[in-house]
């Protein structure tokens, strides 16, 4: 008896704190809560069963499901606080979802140990944007991109973004103070682009895993609802709390707590990647 509850506690409680923890992120941060959720539910979803295999899909999947909730939750705290560029979100919006459709097609075609792997060198490559001070401060436009370019830029971040699970928001970030925008009003502006692309990415990983085999317990293709129930009632909670330290906090600093977490989620992403 004493066994069959801790076989469901366990997941439990790690769903729960991985919720808490990327509300905060996804607030501070304004990347969505996937480079939080995404590790967690690597060592979560082996404990619901189902097949190693299908593990990096759900994952990722079940990340996306869970980013519609946290970064919505976060843009309208960001929203009240008047930072968030919404004629930006307009601009990005369908080309965003045009990429988002592509990286959902080819990530049923894609081996989950390879997904890992992206990921991981994905986030060490973004983290020197945030560390290197000559590359993170540095502003090549004092305007967003347009034409062609935002094309190029708003379907690659939705097709990358999807195929990994999570919100954007780190690219985002990236090209807004590029762009010359403050790193607190990137942040908020982020939160958009996370759920803009988060919405179809979940559907798209739901309806692709429909008829696989294997699945962890709970899970709708490769949308896990119980893990996305459990992640998403806490970070609700936290994410506004991750707005205000946002906001309370200087742009230097931000900047380099950022780029460690994405070093750190980087290795622990190789490091899965090595044992799958």
């Amino acid at each position: 008896m004493v066994g069959d509850v801790m076989t469901w506690l366990v997941p439990l409680v790690a769903m729960l704190a991985a919720g808490l923890l990327a509300g905060f992120a996804a607030g501070m941060f304004g990347i969505g809560g996937g480079f939080v959720v995404v590790p967690a539910l690597f060592v979560v979803l082996p404990l619901l069963g189902g097949s190693h295999e299908a593990i990096a899909h759900v994952a990722i999947g079940t990340s996306a499901a869970t980013i519609i909730v946290t970064s919505i939750r976060s843009l309208l705290s960001h929203a009240k606080r008047g930072a968030v560029e919404f004629e930006v979100l307009k601009q990005w919006a369908p080309w965003l979802i045009l990429g988002d459709g592509i990286g959902v097609m080819l990530a049923g075609h894609v081996d989950g140990k390879v997904l890992t792997m992206i990921f991981g060198a994905g986030l060490a490559l973004m983290s020197l944007n945030f560390l290197l001070p000559k590359v993170g401060n540095k502003v090549i436009s004092d305007t967003m991109p347009s034409g062609m370019v935002r094309v190029g830029i708003a379907g690659g971040l939705g097709t990358f973004s999807s195929l990994l699970g999570i919100g954007g928001g780190v690219i985002a970030i990236m090209v807004m103070t590029l762009c010359g925008r403050s790193i607190h009003r990137a942040i908020a502006t982020a939160s958009g682009v996370g759920t803009l692309i988060a919405i179809p990415t979940a559907i798209g990983f739901a309806l692709i895993g429909l008829k696989e085999t294997g699945l962890p317990w709970g899970s709708l293709g490769f949308v896990n609802v119980p893990a996305t129930i459990a992640i998403t009632s806490m970070s609700v909670l936290t994410a506004p709390l991750g707005v205000a330290a946002a906001h309370a906090m200087p742009a230097a600093p931000l900047k380099k707590i950022f780029g460690v977490y994405l070093v750190i989620i980087s290795y622990l992403m190789f490091r899965n990647a090595i044992h799958m």
